[in-house]
């Protein structure tokens, strides 16, 4: 049976994305998801190879139809979000509004459209270490959620194709409805943190999640040599919070060079960073069999 596997930290910066691409490259026959739609960078490190797109249609937008409008202004007056700017007739932006259809509703002649609107593409993708499945939402767009799930559902469907062992997913940042997207029937999460404050208090945040969906979940300290005693506060705070202690990532510059040449720290074998990672893989495949 495929076991899903997703990686969070909590923040963005923490070196989550990092850590996903070389564990990819550890793994064998393995489906790759990047659910972090808003801001996805698993691309620059695994350099995939579309094989499929498609558009997301993932809200409603409305539009004037000039033809019918009698400049009323009841749709500039009802609309919450200042989307519509008065004219003859008005013109609605596609940016600001938000699709919740209030002018639609309110128009006494029908002359506002109110349609499925393209907000994003996704696509299936071949990659060094696996089949791929990613997705760019359109700026300022919403419904990031919806095609989570909707591209984690194409991940389990390539994984039961392939008989995949696992599905990695590389998470969004944060604790919000992508999150939450990406956690639904996965078995075990990794969350990927550094020593500071900061870490520390987004670490429990993520946990206070987590223990609502009642998900098992290890811990790795990014760059744990950088504050020591951080990191045992924040190891001993993961036991406190029933984690396991999956490993620790040392301060290695050879990562930065990976990810200026577009390649994955296990592409550079005698770096610390490396065998760390390599170690944490080791950790992170004894629980999943485990679970």
């Amino acid at each position: 049976m495929t076991k899903e596997i997703t990686i969070l930290s909590g923040k963005g910066g923490s070196g989550k994305t990092t850590v996903t691409g070389a564990l990819a490259a550890l793994g064998k026959n393995t489906v790759l998801v990047d659910a972090d739609v808003d801001a996805p960078d698993l691309h620059l490190l695994l350099q995939p190879r579309i094989r499929r797109s498609t558009a997301f249609y993932g809200s409603k937008k409305a539009k004037v139809i000039a033809a019918d409008c009698i400049h009323c202004g009841l749709c500039v007056g009802a609309c919450r979000f200042d989307a519509i700017a008065p004219g003859e007739p008005p013109e609605i932006s596609p940016i600001f509004c938000e699709g919740c259809g209030m002018c639609y509703r309110i128009c006494p002649v029908e002359a506002i459209a109110f349609a499925e609107a393209r907000t994003g593409e996704w696509y299936v993708s071949d990659t060094a270490y696996g089949p791929m499945v990613h997705a760019r939402l359109d700026p300022a767009q919403g419904n990031s959620g919806k095609l989570v799930s909707l591209i984690r559902d194409e991940g389990r469907k390539i994984a039961a194709a392939n008989q995949a062992e696992f599905i990695l997913t590389d998470g969004p940042p944060g604790i919000g409805c992508p999150v939450i997207a990406s956690l639904a029937g996965t078995g075990f999460v990794l969350i990927v943190t550094e020593p500071t404050l900061a870490g520390e208090h987004d670490l429990r945040r993520l946990a206070e999640l987590l223990a609502l969906f009642k998900i098992p979940a290890g811990l790795c300290i990014n760059k744990w040599d950088l504050n020591p005693e951080m990191t045992a506060r924040m190891e001993a705070a993961g036991r406190d919070l029933d984690m396991h202690a999956a490993g620790r990532i040392r301060f290695d510059l050879t990562t930065v060079q990976a990810q200026l040449q577009g390649r994955t720290v296990m592409d550079y074998p005698t770096s610390p960073a490396a065998a760390d990672i390599e170690a944490l893989w080791k950790n992170v495949e004894q629980f999943r069999e485990n679970g």
